[in-house]
């Protein structure tokens, strides 16, 4: 048994050398030549609407930015990629007119945009830039003139233990080396900032908090909908749970009694709801189809009842951190975190340490068994370390796989920002890594720049799970949700099928497994109307499961447009992960591309450019994102207006018996994590802050790779 005191103070001391030794080098905000060699554009105001409904968030973010030289320049705004997000529209205000984008082939949309710039006429063009950021550029930013630019994306939004959690990404990871040696980076807004979230949810919730922003606002208007709101400006007070208290100035910036200052794009704003407690597991649908004779677009999200059972195992415990130079300013943290993680392990376990930065090297050994003593001196020599040189991720993993006990159960903690830049970086060696053992791995995804498509990529080869996590996250709440799932067992080799209704192109093509606590959502088309029958089945234990439900899918149905383009990019995503897993494939990649286009997104192959009207007329380009933007502004402030009703289909025949997994209730004293009670060595761990981080099991029981499903090599 571990002491909660303990560890919360732990968590205590962890939190503050966080604030002592993180730094960002890079944020969201106008980008500036280091060097000097033009001057700085400034951020004039600052505005962020959110929409939370029907298991998916769109943010739309406007901006104005002001020259206050005597000539005219470009801007360039980049902002980190939203987990899961893509950009969907980009509206640039021209002679006061806004003018919506319009997405081309990556190569053809630069070269648009660079002959108008050349022209000396307005355009815009949003860019991907791989894992790491969305960069919006502008030109020309008229001498002494404002610009106005508006921008949304899209991002499906799950609920984990009936907590759900959104995150607005402004802190950058700082791991671009090429972008932070010409760049820096402009994040103060001069003017307004505002932010607001509009919660509208099927089910009803208990409680919203933003931790680190106490004077936001919220309100609760009723148990389905709930608004928070935070500006520069002096907020009224407002008690954590809703509940208004007395209101101390007006919220709006250059009314009397406002207080506003300068507003720094540095640091993410994470908005966490709870849902009632004792809700069932369910079977939940939203669709769109306009026309009943056409094709659909359906969500289904499966939130099963708690039935999987806790498991007590010892294990070795393996500690692989990354010494290379992008962890300056985070290793302070990860060697608390590691202190404090080693000194939660009980007597009769061992482990080992392993770090990385050119080339790999063990610290240890071989295992230490896990005294007193010998924590003592293994957690001195990590704090002495010194962080410096590349990062050779692939032989730090090599390495800290080397010597896993087939009969002991055993956990390596993988500490990086998953950057790879020195010995092997090609994707497919790592999953050829993973795959010839029979290992799970847990993924935290830790910092908005770390590589995520690598990072996902070896948990989807392990069966595991990945989670994102940012330094403005509640993570006493993170390593709840984590543990749970590291300590009870495990839905393996998901399958699903729906019968009585034409279904096709369902997304994700391979679920993987399914952890306490989770959901699983599916995107799909469908034809026709009617009832139909879902059957979920799996592995539990080693013994083959099914879950069944019947529900209908409507003839018609307006009001989530949004689901073709959240469909789209799941597709996208999915396709892409082929390519960097096997390499390139001309057939694919043309997918990628035309799909992008289609349905209006910004890609790693398609970027969207804003011309003036005859421009885009005498080009020959149709302006169908441009009605498919207005369509979805319609539905989604008929939405706001409507009454949140439930999405759930299965009442009649529930597909799953018992409520849902939750944090309520006590400790159970084996180390689970379920309650509020004791904590294992794993929830320790998982406070190393700042960082990228995988944790690898090793089962007893085994896993089964479907190598068959995967493209050959």
């Amino acid at each position: 048994m571990y002491d909660a005191s303990r560890l919360f103070g732990a968590i205590g001391r962890t939190l503050t050398v966080l604030l002592l030794t993180t730094s960002v080098s890079q944020a969201a905000g106008l980008l500036t030549p280091s060097d000097g060699s033009l001057p700085a554009l400034s951020i004039r105001d600052h505005q962020v609407d959110v929409l939370v409904q029907d298991g998916y968030a769109v943010t739309t973010v406007e901006q104005v930015f002001h020259n206050p030289h005597a000539q005219d320049l470009e801007a360039t705004y980049s902002f980190p990629v939203p987990e899961q997000g893509t950009v969907a529209e980009v509206t640039v205000w021209i002679d006061g007119k806004p003018l919506t984008g319009e997405v081309l082939p990556k190569e053809r949309a630069e070269e648009v945009y660079q002959s108008e710039r050349a022209a000396g006429r307005d355009a815009g063009i949003a860019v991907k830039d791989a894992y790491r950021t969305f960069d919006i550029r502008v030109a020309p930013v008229r001498a002494g003139q404002d610009t106005r630019v508006r921008f949304v994306y899209l991002q499906p939004i799950g609920i984990d233990h009936g907590i759900g959690r959104y995150v607005y990404p402004l802190e950058e990871g700082g791991v671009d080396e090429a972008k932070l040696a010409f760049w820096t980076a402009s994040t103060e807004v001069q003017d307004r900032f505002r932010f607001d979230l509009r919660l509208r949810s099927g089910y009803p919730v208990e409680a919203v908090r933003i931790p680190n922003a106490s004077d936001a606002r919220i309100d609760k208007l009723d148990a389905q909908r709930w608004d928070l709101h935070l500006s520069n400006g002096v907020l009224d007070a407002v008690a954590a749970d809703g509940d208004p208290g007395e209101p101390t100035a007006s919220t709006e910036p250059g009314a009397p009694g406002a207080a506003t200052q300068p507003y720094r794009l540095d640091k993410d704003l994470v908005v966490y709801w709870r849902l009632a407690q004792d809700l069932p597991g369910s079977l939940d649908l939203v669709t769109y189809k306009p026309d009943p004779a056409g094709r659909g677009t359906f969500l289904l999200t499966l939130t099963p009842g708690d039935d999987l059972q806790p498991i007590s195992q010892g294990a070795d415990w393996v500690f692989v951190l990354d010494l290379s130079g992008s962890m300056q300013g985070k290793y302070g943290t990860l060697a608390e975190g590691i202190r404090h993680a080693l000194g939660k392990l009980r007597p009769d376990d061992r482990f080992r340490i392993v770090t990385f930065n050119n080339s790999a090297r063990e610290l240890t050994g071989g295992y230490v068994p896990a005294t007193a003593a010998s924590v003592l001196e293994w957690t001195d020599r990590v704090a002495a370390e010194q962080p410096n040189g590349g990062t050779d991720l692939y032989s730090g993993l090599q390495l800290g796989l080397d010597r896993v006990d087939a009969d002991r159960t055993s956990g390596i903690i993988l500490v990086t920002d998953g950057v790879a830049n020195v010995g092997e970086t090609e994707q497919r060696k790592f999953l050829r890594l993973i795959e010839k053992m029979d290992v799970r791995l847990f993924t935290f995804i830790m910092g908005n720049s770390a590589n995520r498509p690598l990072l996902e990529a070896l948990t989807q080869a392990s069966d595991g799970f990945a989670r994102s996590v940012s330094n403005a996250d509640d993570i006493v709440g993170e390593i709840l949700a984590a543990s749970s799932k590291l300590t009870h067992a495990a839905l393996h080799g998901i399958q699903l099928e729906i019968d009585g209704v034409r279904t096709t192109d369902l997304t994700p093509a391979r679920p993987g497994s399914l952890y306490r606590g989770q959901q699983l959502m599916f995107l799909g088309h469908y034809w026709g109307d009617g009832e139909a029958t879902l059957t979920l089945s799996g592995r539990l234990s080693g013994a083959e499961t099914q879950y069944r439900g019947r529900f209908a899918f409507p003839a018609q149905s307006s009001d989530n447009p949004e689901l073709e383009r959240l469909w789209a990019y799941d597709r996208i995503r999915e396709m892409e992960h082929e390519i960097e897993n096997f390499g390139p494939d001309a057939d694919m990649e043309d997918a990628v591309r035309d799909l992008g286009v289609a349905y209006g997104l910004v890609t790693d192959r398609t970027s969207m450019v804003v011309l003036r009207e005859e421009v885009f007329e005498q080009l020959g380009i149709e302006r169908l994102n441009a009605t498919r933007s207005d369509l979805e502004r319609a539905a989604r402030e008929q939405r706001t207006q409507q009454a949140p009703t439930s999405p759930r289909v299965d009442q009649a025949e529930p597909m799953f018996t018992g409520n849902r997994a939750t944090h309520a209730g006590g400790g159970s004293g084996d180390g689970s994590g379920g309650g509020a009670g004791a904590l294992s060595p794993w929830e320790v761990a998982l406070m190393l802050l700042g960082l990228g981080a995988i944790l690898v099991i090793r089962a007893r029981t085994g896993r089964r790779a479907d190598a068959s499903a995967r493209r050959s090599d």
